[in-house]
């Protein structure tokens, strides 16, 4: 499936449904919402993105414990729940992401190219670890669009499963 059509698709859904959809991004630093605001229409469904790219931004937008980031890690499960839950605050839906892009900051537990997804929906939650498949490339920005365009993917089959 296109970029244009996953967007379509979600667009569609969500003002169908009279949804609104915030992201929250890290890794991303604000790609899911220049992909979204690339349709028209988006003003229809889109109500507040954040680019919570520090651990302060992430505990004062989102309400991430202090503790998760200090016992899980900004790049973990844990943060990224938190995250699309914390998120869930602003809109109907949520996505999120954190992650390593490179080519510095990874290690064997989190390497680079690694990101957690959060998906929200009201109060469904669903987080989604992915390694990216441009990982090896050590172009940040490769990383960055193939995580933005999988997140999307996996945005529009979590909410077609509850909406």
């Amino acid at each position: 499936m296109q970029k244009e059509e996953i967007l379509k698709e979600i667009k569609d859904i969500l003002i169908k449904n009279n949804l609104s959809l915030s992201s929250a991004e890290s890794c991303t630093g604000g790609l899911i919402s220049s992909y979204l605001t690339d349709i028209s229409g988006a003003s229809n469904f889109i109500f507040q993105n954040f680019v919570t790219y520090s651990n302060e931004a992430k505990t004062r937008f989102l309400d991430v414990k202090e503790d998760t980031l200090k016992n899980h890690g900004a790049v973990s499960y844990n943060t990224a729940y938190e995250m699309a839950k914390g998120l869930l605050n602003y809109a109907d839906c949520a996505i999120v992401t954190t992650g390593i892009l490179g080519p510095t900051g990874g290690s064997k537990d989190k390497p680079i190219g690694l990101v957690y997804i959060g998906l929200g929906y009201k109060d469904k939650i669903e987080v989604i670890k992915y390694i990216s498949k441009e990982a090896k490339t050590n172009d940040r920005y490769k990383i960055k669009k193939d995580i933005v365009e999988y997140a999307l993917i996996e945005f529009l089959k979590f909410i077609k499963k509850y909406v």
